[in-house]
């Protein structure tokens, strides 16, 4: 079912420490042709991290010292108090945004991917129950899980959803999934079975739309005639 982030990330991190220089930042990021890096203390725990944009900020925000145009429009004190501080930066610690927004390896891909989106960053350190750190899960690397083949994505409904959760027989509920996109036609047995179905296949990695084609054999959403019954022989009765 459900991929976990410990299962995508990468384990081998390139890192920084508080005191790496400006100059060693950014070649490391050059050397190994990425966009960020985590910067840990010297128990592995994470401090912060450093972006291409922290640097390139550093770069634009002019010689430290030296006169900045006053523009039109004054940033807001916060804001000017963190551009003076880039303006002055030379190592990691001074340039790094904190602190790090990180995840745990049993947290979902769709919960990480959710925390990038909400938070604006493109990397989140992967850490132990102890902070510490042990690997990083890029954007790239929570798009995995959609570059999946179509016949995997097919099996794990049929056997995760299907047969797994839903106890049905193999020929009960046909599957096609093409471009991630997945089909289901076939017969469950009880109405309220159809949605849950459809919410469990949505839940499958490398999904990306469900076609509903199901129908059902017993509608349970609506009273059983028995209950019918009764309670018009209680009206009767009153």
């Amino acid at each position: 079912m459900a991929r976990i982030v410990g299962e995508v990330m990468t384990r081998e991190v390139v890192e920084a420490h508080r005191e790496t220089s400006f100059k060693d930042v950014a070649r490391l990021l050059a050397e190994h042709r990425i966009s960020g890096l985590p910067v840990v203390d010297h128990d592995d725990k994470v401090l912060g991290v450093v972006s291409e944009t922290d640097l390139i900020r550093r770069q634009a925000a002019g010689p430290a010292g030296g006169q900045v145009r006053r523009l039109r429009m004054l940033p807001a004190p916060r804001r000017a108090r963190r551009a003076a501080a880039v303006a002055r930066a030379t190592t990691a610690g001074e340039m790094m945004s904190s602190p790090a927004v990180t995840v745990h390896p049993e947290q979902a891909v769709e919960a990480a991917a959710r925390i990038m989106e909400r938070h604006g960053v493109d990397r989140l350190p992967v850490v132990d129950e102890e902070d510490r750190l042990i690997g990083i899960a890029t954007r790239r690397d929570l798009l995995r899980v959609f570059l999946r083949s179509d016949e995997e994505i097919r099996q794990d409904v049929i056997d995760e959803v299907l047969t797994g959760t839903m106890c049905l027989p193999a020929y009960a509920v046909t599957v096609s999934v093409r471009d991630g996109m997945v089909t289901l036609d076939g017969q469950v047995e009880n109405r309220s079975d159809v949605p849950l179905v459809i919410r469990l296949t949505w839940r499958v990695d490398g999904v990306v739309g469900v076609v509903n084609g199901l129908t059902y054999r017993d509608d349970d959403t609506r009273p059983s005639e028995m209950h019918r019954s009764t309670g018009a022989s209680t009206a009767g009765r009153s």
